[in-house]
This record gives structure tokens, sequence and C-alpha cells, in this order.
């Protein structure tokens, strides 16, 4: 089994207009088509994906660490709106040409938050978390998640101060393996692909949990988008063996119904780690929507 995950080739930062740091982990060539990648919960940016494919579909892969995780600097008081403008600066700051972006688990909200503000030329949600808030989704929640909802909407300061108290890499691990099918437990328990994970998780709480427990509070809190309003082409890939109880509870049905001209590809034998094991298909789709295609 090939999972593409290696060290990336470079890290660097750039400056925002208001003068905090974003940092950034790349793989692939410089003059490469990018794609911005924007990771799961608690993760620093060295994790990346198929790291195997990038030299020969000319992919410039690009880790945005958000703010508080890796390398970036905080940024008090941040919205998913905030991100967007972040994203904005980091591609003007590196010149970038028309690019796309990959959302995967936690990253989709902040994904989902560019294409409405229609900076990508293309976006890929890979395994993402929902818009559970969704009156069609209260249904299927987890009862665990409808609970933290619930605890959200009562009291957002004391949600976030919560879990920055008590949230530590291994409990992330704990609760990637242990929500797993064993489709997904034999590419996390891969040696090789626990120590990036890892890694990438320990990197994610190097300033604390605050910028975990924040970006666990603005995916779980009502978007302030519409997902209705998107106009940059949306692919949507989720595995039949995915149970994980904090991505999209119906597998991205209704989600793809609510964005406009959006694609949703559900591979019955993947899991939530499809993100490594079809790699080559999600690259190629969204490269070809890039092309126009």
């Amino acid at each position: 089994m090939v999972l593409g995950v290696a060290a990336p080739e470079r890290r660097e930062e750039i400056k925002t207009p208001d003068g905090r740091v974003l940092g950034r982990a790349e793989w692939g060539p410089r003059d490469g088509t990018p794609v911005l990648f924007f990771s799961g919960a608690a993760m620093g940016g060295s994790l990346g994906f198929g790291a195997h494919l990038l030299d020969e579909q000319v992919v410039r892969l690009i880790a945005v660490d958000r703010p508080g995780l890796g390398a970036s600097d905080p940024r008090p008081g941040r919205t998913l709106t905030d991100w967007a403008s972040d994203v904005e600066a980091l591609t003007a700051a590196l010149e970038l040409p028309p690019y796309g972006i990959v959302g995967f688990s936690q990253g989709a909200p902040f994904a989902l938050a560019c294409a409405a503000a229609g900076l990508p030329a293309a976006v890929a949600v890979v395994s993402g978390q929902d818009d559970l808030r969704h009156p069609g989704l209260a249904g299927l929640l987890d009862p665990d998640v409808a609970g933290m909802l619930e605890a959200l909407t009562a009291d957002p300061d004391g949600f976030e101060e919560s879990f920055a108290r008590t949230a530590r890499p291994e409990m992330l691990w704990r609760l990637v393996t242990e929500t797993s099918s064993e489709v997904d437990l034999a590419v996390y328990r891969d040696e090789a692909f626990a120590e990036h994970f890892r890694r990438a998780l320990d990197e994610g709480f190097r300033q604390g949990a605050a910028a975990y427990a924040r970006d666990l509070a603005l995916a779980f809190a009502p978007w302030p988008f519409e997902v209705e309003s998107i106009t940059v082409p949306v692919d949507l890939w989720y595995g039949g063996h995915d149970v994980s109880p904090v991505h999209s509870p119906d597998l991205g049905d209704l989600l793809a119904r609510r964005i406009p001209g959006a694609r949703r590809h559900l591979r019955p034998d993947a899991g939530g780690s499809l993100l490594w094991t079809v790699a080559d298909e999600i690259l190629e789709t969204l490269l070809n929507r890039l092309r126009g295609g």
C-alpha cells in the first residue's frame, strides 16, 4: 500500500499585512500547479499526501498552518472569513497562478470559506466535516456530537476554554484510531504513516491547544457563509467505510445537493483515509477542474 507521505521538502513563512507569520510546508516542483492543503484537526503542515505523484503531475503542494497551529502566529478571535483573508494574503505574497484547495476532515469548512469568497479555481473536500447545524442532518448526528453543538451554543467561551485545557496530541490520536473502521486502521496503523501523522499532531499543539479549540468552535458554529452561494467547482470525496462521528453523517449527500454544481464521489470500499489511498484520483480530478474539465 503506497500512502504517499513524506517529510516536507521546504518549510517557509510569509508575513501577513498585519504583521503575523503564516507558516507552510511544501512538496513538489516550485513551478508546478499550486494546490493548497488544509489539514485535519489540530495538525501542523508536515502531513501531506500524494508525495509520490507530485513530480509526475507537476503539482506544488502547499500545506498552510492555520493561525496558532504549527509555525503560524495566533489570530485572536478569528473567524472562518478571517481565514479566507489570510489565504488571500498568502497567495498574493507567493504570486500564485490559479490554484486549487484540498480540505481534509476539519479542514473542509476552511476550504469552503475560501470557495465562498471566490478565491480558488477549484476545491476538493475529502472526508470533510459537514455543516452540522443544517436541519437536514439533525437526526443523523452522533449523540456526542449533538451534545457538543448544544454546549457550544449555550456557552461558546466555556466550550473553547474546556477543550483548550484538556486537548493533547495523544487525545486526538486516540480519537482518530478509536472511531475508525478496520479499513482506516489499516492505514493509521502503518508504521511510517503513524509516525508522520503523530508528528503533525505534535506540531499542531506546539503553541498549546487554544488554536485547536478555536478551529473546533468555528467548524461547529454556524458558518458565516452560505454554501449555496459557492460558484467555484467543488468535488466531495467520501469513503463508504468512513465512520468518524465528526465527518459528514450522510457522507456528503446533502452538502453536494446544496453546493451548486458540486460533484460527489463515494468510494464504497474506502474509508475516511481515502485522501491517501486514492490520492491519484483526487489530484487528477482537481487538476482537470483547474484546466476547465
